[in-house]
């Protein structure tokens, strides 16, 4: 397992063996097994969250990965102050978030995809005014980060509208600005884009990168969307059962748990008849929806010498070499193939 480190003291976010367990009732089906549950009660503890360490540098934008129930909103709403842990230390930005001071809730967010805190009836421009009083904006703070917001999101004909009116992408962009309206420096954001169409993602994505460029928050994102983490994050934070299992590099990652390139290749008309694809690689399946090209996993350190014989041997109409889908990668880790 590969440990990023880093000084707790200068860290934005500094977690250390931070862990929530739950007790919960369990018991067999059928009338005699809930009689019995009224005079012997059994219940399981469930490690929602086991002893995970890691530290956020300001200004980092890291990707927080998992399968369902690995434990990663458990760990945001611990780290926003919604939830107490069991037991372990976390500081964000030198604060104990479950003291829940005003400073620190006035320095951090959370946004979570499936929630909203956008007014229904109301325009969207209302719920902003609130944020505005709630956090004691200045009026001229308020107005320029809102012209920001404004331009960033494109949210001039959205802010006048009854939130019930928008788009389920317009009610998105509009939860961001109410959200980072108070200029947050710690952005816990859980599944952002879930929902949206693929050219609203993007859009997400982008606001995301310049709202990190232009203001130096500090971002850790969760998300199911690999496209979300590949774009915005460097670094990412792996958990599975509660568990840390990866904190380091995505590229590092891809390529400690998936040592292979994927050539793919498409011949001239006529030119495929006869080929032995063995002689160059493993043939791989399911990459290509149209199935125009041949896919090949070959040993990274190989891929060089095949993609030569391969435009020597062959009348090549077209060629690309490509790390595996970070998706095939992220699932490994899943499985319990983790680095040294």
């Amino acid at each position: 397992m590969s440990t990023h480190t880093g000084s707790s003291h200068t860290a934005a976010i500094a977690v250390e063996e931070l862990s929530k367990y739950y007790e919960v009732s369990e018991r067999s089906g059928g009338l005699l097994a809930a009689v019995g549950s009224f005079f012997r009660r059994r219940t399981r503890l469930v490690r929602a969250v086991d002893a995970i360490s890691f530290t956020i540098a300001p200004g980092e934008v890291v990707g927080f990965l998992g399968p369902n129930g690995a434990g990663k909103t458990t760990t945001l709403k611990m780290l926003a102050g919604l939830l107490y842990p069991t037991a372990g230390q976390a500081r964000v930005l030198g604060y104990v978030p479950w003291r829940r001071e005003k400073e620190f809730l006035r320095r951090i967010t959370l946004v979570m995809g499936q929630r909203q805190q956008l007014y229904w009836d109301l325009p969207a421009i209302d719920t902003l005014l609130v944020n505005r009083v709630i956090y004691k904006i200045p009026e001229t703070q308020f107005r320029q980060t809102l012209d920001e917001l404004i331009e960033l999101l494109d949210l001039a004909p959205l802010l006048g509208k009854q939130v019930r009116q928008l788009s389920l992408g317009e009610r998105m962009r509009c939860e961001l600005a109410a959200a980072l309206i108070h200029r947050p420096q710690v952005l816990f954001l859980d599944e952002p884009t879930i929902g949206l169409d693929v050219t609203m993602q993007e859009r997400i994505r982008s606001f995301v990168r310049e709202y990190n460029r232009r203001t130096g928050a500090t971002v850790l994102l969760t998300s199911h969307y690999m496209a979300d983490v590949t774009a915005l994050c460097s670094r990412v934070i792996v958990i599975h059962h509660g568990k840390l299992l990866y904190d380091g590099a995505l590229g590092a990652l891809a390529a400690r748990l998936a040592p292979f390139k994927i050539v793919s290749v498409a011949l001239e008309d006529g030119a495929a008849a006869g080929v032995d694809w063995t002689e160059y690689g493993e043939l791989v399946t399911g990459l290509d929806g149209n199935g125009s090209k041949v896919h090949l996993r070959v040993p990274r350190e190989q891929a060089a010498e095949v993609t030569a014989r391969l435009l020597s041997r062959l009348r090549v109409h077209d060629l690309s070499v490509e790390d595996p889908p970070i998706e095939a990668v992220i699932d490994r880790v899943f499985r319990g193939e983790v680095p040294d």
